[in-house]
C-alpha cells in the first residue's frame, strides 16, 4: 500500500532524527566539524572500535549528514555542508534552554558558578586587530595544527598550568575548542578564573569561525 507524500516526507525527516540519536554519532560529527578524517582516525579520537565507527558513519552518510570520498584504499569522511554544523548547534541551544539536567551539567563544568557571557566571534575578530585579547585553543595539538584562530596559544586542560606564566594578568583570555558540543573551553575558563585571570569562552569554536570565512592558520607556532 502506498503512503501519502506527507508521510513519506516525515519518514525521511525521522531518518535524519534517528541518525542523531546516539552519543557516538554526535561525537563523530563533532570530530568531522574539525576537518575530514578517515575511519581509523575517527575511531581513535572517539574511542570506538573501527568496525563500530564504520557502522555509525554509514548511518550518518545515509541520512545525508556526512559524505565520503576514496583516497586509495581509505575512505575519508567529512560533513556534507555547513548546515550540518548549524543543526548540531540548534540541538545544543534547545537542550540548554529546555533540559534541566543539561543546565546542571554545564554549571558543574564552571565550578558551580554562573559563567560570564561568551564573546561573539565578531567581537573577537575586532579585538584581535586591537591586540587587546589573548586567545587560547584548548583542543589537542593535532587539531590545533590542522587549523586555528590566528595568534592563538595552544594548551589542553592537562597542560593549562604550564602556560599560566605566559599569560598577561591584565589581558582578558578567550578560550575556544571544537564547537557546539565541546566542554573544554568552559572548563578552561573556570580554571583560569580560579587563578585570578579574566577569562571567558568564545561563542562557538574553530568550525564556526572557519565557516564564517574568517582567517585560519595552520601548523604549530
Amino acid at each position: 500500500m502506498s503512503i501519502s507524500p506527507k508521510l513519506a516526507l516525515l519518514e525521511e525527516y525521522a531518518l535524519l532524527a534517528r541518525a542523531l540519536s546516539t552519543p557516538a554519532r554526535l561525537s563523530l560529527l563533532e570530530q568531522l566539524a574539525q576537518g575530514e578524517r578517515g575511519v581509523e582516525a575517527l575511531a581513535e579520537k572517539t574511542g570506538l572500535t573501527v568496525a563500530n565507527c564504520s557502522q555509525h558513519l554509514q548511518q550518518l552518510r545515509r541520512s545525508g549528514l556526512v559524505t565520503s570520498r576514496r583516497d586509495g584504499k581509505a575512505v575519508i569522511y567529512r560533513l556534507t555542508d555547513a548546515k550540518t554544523l548549524e543543526l548540531m548547534d540548534l540541538l545544543r541551544i534547545i537542550a540548554e534552554r529546555n533540559l534541566t539536567k543539561v543546565e546542571r551539567i554545564l554549571r558543574g563544568l564552571s565550578g558551580g558558578e554562573e559563567p560570564p557571557e561568551p564573546l561573539s566571534r565578531a567581537d573577537l575578530a575586532a579585538r584581535l586587530i586591537e591586540g587587546s585579547v589573548t586567545v587560547l585553543d584548548v583542543r589537542p595539538c593535532d587539531e590545533y595544527a590542522a587549523g586555528h584562530i590566528p595568534g592563538a596559544l595552544n594548551a589542553t586542560l592537562a597542560e593549562l598550568e604550564q602556560i599560566f606564566p605566559k599569560l598577561a594578568p591584565d589581558v582578558e583570555i578567550v578560550a575556544y575548542c571544537r564547537g557546539p558540543y565541546c566542554v573544554y573551553a568552559r572548563q578552561a575558563v573556570a580554571a583560569l578564573r580560579r587563578q585570578g585571570f579574566r577569562a571567558r569562552r568564545l561563542d562557538g569554536g574553530l568550525p564556526e569561525w572557519r565557516e564564517e570565512g574568517r582567517d585560519v592558520r595552520h601548523g604549530i607556532r
